[in-house]
Order: C-alpha cells, then sequence, then structure tokens
C-alpha cells in the first residue's frame, strides 16, 4: 500500500499524525508530510529531500510506502482527514 498526501487540500489539523504518528508528519512550514524511513524498510528508500525528512510537499509524487501493520491506521488518518487531502493506493 502507498499513500501520498495532496498539500492544496491539507487543512494542517494534524490528525493524520495524532492517528498514525509513524506515517505522517507536520514540518515547520505547516505542511504535513508521509514519513518514509529506512526504519520501516531495511535500507531500500527513497528520500526526496535531506536523509531522515521523509517526502516533501511534492503531491502525488510523495507517494510513499506504507509500513507493514500500519495499513489500517493509515486508513483511519485518511477517512478522518477534515481536507480530504490522503490518497491511497494499493
Amino acid at each position: 500500500m502507498k499513500v501520498w498526501i495532496d498539500q492544496d487540500l491539507c487543512t494542517g489539523d494534524g490528525l493524520c499524525e495524532e492517528i498514525a504518528p509513524d506515517v505522517f508528519q507536520g514540518r515547520d512550514d505547516g505542511l504535513w508530510i508521509v514519513k518514509e524511513e529506512a526504519k520501516h524498510f531495511g535500507t531500500t528508500t527513497i528520500f526526496d529531500g535531506a536523509e531522515g525528512e521523509g517526502h516533501g510537499p511534492e503531491g502525488a509524487s510523495g507517494l510513499a510506502r506504507v509500513p507493514e501493520g500500519m495499513e489500517d491506521t493509515t486508513i483511519e488518518a485518511a477517512e478522518e482527514c477534515p481536507g480530504e487531502c490522503i490518497f491511497i493506493e494499493p
């Protein structure tokens, strides 16, 4: 499963991080991003920014893999998101 955030729709409420902190994180600029860290996938990881910063606010190109076992909470975060900005792909 993969997930991404449409930054144009994000309301900045942070419910996604409250529900699934291993998947989402807030940035200093008020944008919410999808994390993809080496600890989730061993040594195979793609970073769009500096190592450890996760996927930046580039929409669908910020597509990231959901950590194993976090599928249900990621779906819940998408369903609870007031901005309806979280998109999940198989």
